[in-house]
């Protein structure tokens, strides 16, 4: 529970990350207390009501003007671009993005993943994120870990990933994949 200050996440659902019953203000002032010992009331204080409604404005979804709105009537993506502002609304140390983007339309999708790198790059974060795109996986961040069963496969970084593609992984993770069922086979 110490620790959990210090790490902010996105979950793929864009339900789960925010309260459908609640306004899209009282959401952010929620996730804005989320490190204070001080309750929803300070966080809901009128000299937060202009930060919530400058980084609202970020989005471009003229999401500020619904502050009052429940923010069961937004849609999907709308509520995933509000989670991620909610998870970078206090200074954390590791962001993690569990494939939130995998809900979402490919057009909202793309707008998520944009905002989440701007996210990442203007306050800072390290980011661990959880994707099945393989162009994702290739295309964000500096480096690309591969699970399989819980256990690493293949970890690139640096010139080796620069250079690869979708199908390169892919042939990456099969090959990794075929050495790793042949030494289950000789140690069983």
């Amino acid at each position: 529970h110490k620790r959990a200050r210090w790490i902010a996440r996105v979950f793929q659902d864009p339900l789960t990350g925010t309260c459908e019953d609640l306004t899209i203000e009282e959401n952010l002032a929620l996730a804005h207390a989320r490190t204070s010992r001080r309750g929803l009331k300070r966080a809901a204080r009128r000299e937060f009501k202009q930060s919530f409604i400058n980084k609202l404005k970020s989005l471009e979804l003229g999401l500020e003007y619904r502050l009052e709105d429940k923010i069961g009537l937004l849609s999907g993506g709308q509520r995933q671009a509000v989670s991620l502002l909610m998870a970078a609304l206090q200074p954390s140390k590791l962001l993690l993005l569990d494939e939130h983007t995998a809900a979402l339309d490919p057009k909202t999708a793309k707008f998520i993943l944009n905002l989440s790198e701007e996210i990442i790059r203007s306050e800072k974060l390290t980011a661990l994120m959880v994707t099945h795109s393989m162009n994702q996986a290739l295309s964000v961040g500096d480096r690309t870990l591969m699970l399989h069963q819980g256990q690493v496969v293949l970890d690139v970084s640096g010139k080796q990933r620069e250079g690869m593609n979708s199908q390169d992984l892919l042939d990456q993770f099969h090959k990794n994949h075929d050495a790793l069922d042949d030494d289950k086979l000789v140690l069983s």
